[in-house]
């Protein structure tokens, strides 16, 4: 009642002291779960907001990325330049003059934060963004993490700014804390013995891979070679955010223990922005880091592995940190500029305000139209999202209904291969499905038998798109030696296939396969293994059986290395 309460009295002070000119642009309902009003911040409080204008031509990029990713097309493979890629997503010069010009009226300077100019920080106060935004910002407490965070309910905007300002962010979108996986297990001296030292030539599937993952697990199940790269053009992008730091002490522990036919000097590179760092010691270990780094480098054998290190502002929520990562791969020299980019973060889609998350979308249209491959993990919630006890409608998880990227799910076991029943999926409520999917997601819609066909949005833009292992992966963490679970680690095994597939393609000089989907919904979906056994439960249902074809738990299905080869002509 006291969120429901809120809520009314903003809108009311809004509407009693709304001057004409403004309108409504963003408002959510009440508060999310997990975060209380804790009162009102000082006016003199500093607030540095994002400005997002609104982009001259984004359909026409988004267009034009459906066709040089579709295998059938002409113009397949022939990613943009940044330059080519501004041309669809700069605003027009009326609304660039438009924003400016109204900021500047306020005494305001706008900083251009990205390649385009689509996106503009100011520096401001409480007191003067209530005036800017006719709204009443103010502080909410997040009871798991105990952070307080200042947003608002609903914000305006001049009328003469509809149709030039998309989105003003940190507003409406609260900081759900962005998942990873759950915490390191302790494993047995025991379990790891009898991998030691392995052939690693041989195909078949070591016994004790039925109880811990290991790289050569992954080579085993997926036929993935252990030969290196040869191209020396192909790189692969680890995201990294909240902390978490990937140390060379504990990647070379593991290369050590479980890839020892590679140097164990073998490391990475790293990349930081928004402040970001990667300090070193066991003090520093973050699981997540090192499960990324570790299933990089000793997966994609030979292929330059990156770590870039995202910092930034913790008020300004790790969702900024996306975009920033996305406006700074996009700057990048091209050669430079890793092909594949695997993220195991996400959250909720519902804390995130559709304008801002249609932002962010468009952003990784931007990274697919230059030619990257951008993959993220679906979530460890199944159906549930971060709600497995609190929700009477599927929960979808984002950026994995972001139709421009590449969601991965997971699975666990061999002889069968099954669904893992954490395993995130389901249907967008804020993207419409696109129609390199539709034949696959409607396919399943008619002939999976679902129950609870009322919970979810069944003409959304449908996740995930592919799966791979993601149970009891072996870590080296801070010196210790553990196993962890989730899609953060199938996303980062199904990126370093795709990397050793761009390493041949580019040695065969051919383009890299970059925006994944159209492709695998067309020539490579027969170059998966499908599925069929498994469901992803939650919000007190079975979840989303798994069954021939695509479904919402595996996707397609998980990669045979042989197979994607000869799917892209090799």
């Amino acid at each position: 009642m006291a969120r429901s309460l809120f809520f009314v009295s903003l809108l009311a002070s809004l509407a009693a002291g709304a001057p004409q000119p403004f309108i409504v642009h963003e408002t959510i309902e009440s508060v999310p779960q997990g975060f209380v009003h804790a009162g009102t911040p000082s006016s003199t409080t500093e607030l540095s907001l994002r400005i997002g204008l609104v982009q001259n031509n984004i359909v026409g990029l988004q267009e034009k990325l459906i066709e040089i990713s579709t295998p059938s097309s002409a113009t397949y493979g022939q990613w943009m330049s940044t330059s080519e890629i501004a041309g669809f997503t700069k605003p027009s010069p009326q609304a660039d003059a438009a924003v400016k010009d109204w900021l500047a009226a306020n005494g305001l300077t706008a900083a251009s934060t990205s390649v385009a100019g689509d996106w503009l920080t100011i520096k401001t106060t409480v007191g003067q963004a209530n005036s800017l935004f006719n709204t009443e910002f103010q502080q909410f407490n997040h009871s798991d993490t105990g952070k307080t965070f200042i947003r608002t309910l609903a914000y305006s905007i001049p009328a003469s700014l509809s149709g030039s300002l998309e989105v003003v962010h940190p507003t409406v979108t609260f900081p759900n804390p962005i998942s990873g996986p759950p915490s390191v297990q302790a494993i047995g001296k025991r379990e790891l013995t009898s991998l030691e030292r392995r052939d690693m030539s041989k195909r078949a599937i070591p016994a004790a891979c039925a109880d811990i993952t290991v790289p050569v697990c992954i080579q085993a199940i997926y036929g993935v070679p252990a030969t290196n790269a040869t191209s020396g053009d192909v790189k692969l992008g680890v995201s990294g955010f909240i902390g978490q730091f990937a140390q060379t002490a504990d990647l070379e522990s593991f290369l050590t223990e479980f890839r020892s036919d590679i140097p164990s000097s073998t490391t990475f590179d790293l990349q930081t922005l928004d402040g970001g760092s990667n300090p070193q010691g066991a003090q520093n270990a973050g699981f997540e880091a090192n499960l990324d780094i570790q299933y990089t480098v000793g997966v994609a054998t030979g292929v330059p592995v990156t770590f870039i290190s995202v910092g930034g502002d913790s008020s300004d929520g790790e969702l900024s940190g996306f975009l920033d990562l996305a406006n700074f791969l996009l700057n990048e020299d091209p050669a430079a500029r890793p092909q594949v980019l695997t993220t195991s973060y996400g959250t909720d889609e519902s804390f995130v305000s559709p304008a801002m998350a249609n932002s962010l979308c468009n952003a990784f249209a931007s990274l697919g139209a230059a030619g990257m491959s951008v993959l993220f993990a679906s979530g460890d919630g199944g159906v549930a999202g971060s709600r497995p006890r609190s929700c009477n409608n599927f929960v979808p998880t984002f950026p994995s209904g972001c139709p421009f990227m590449t969601s991965v799910g997971a699975t666990q076991g061999f002889f069968p291969e099954v669904a893992a029943g954490f395993s995130s999926g389901g249907f967008s409520n804020y993207f419409d499905q696109p129609s390199y999917q539709s034949d696959a997601v409607n396919t399943y819609l008619d002939t999976a038998g679902l129950l609870e066909i009322g919970r979810f949005n069944a003409s959304g833009r449908a996740f995930p798109d592919v799966s791979a292992q993601g149970v009891n992966f072996v870590i080296v963490n801070g010196g210790d030696v553990g196993t962890v679970s989730g899609t953060s680690a199938s996303s980062p095994v199904f990126a370093s296939i795709i990397a050793l597939i761009n390493d041949r393609l580019v040695a065969a000089g051919k383009p890299v396969l970059g925006f994944l989907n159209p492709f695998l919904y067309s020539k490579g979906a027969a170059a998966l293994n499908d599925i069929i056994i498994g469901s992803n439960p939650g919000c007190n249902t079975p979840g989303f059986p798994a069954v021939i074809g695509w479904d919402p738990v595996t996707g397609l299905g998980t990669p045979n290395f042989a197979k994607l080869l000869t799917a892209v002509g090799l």
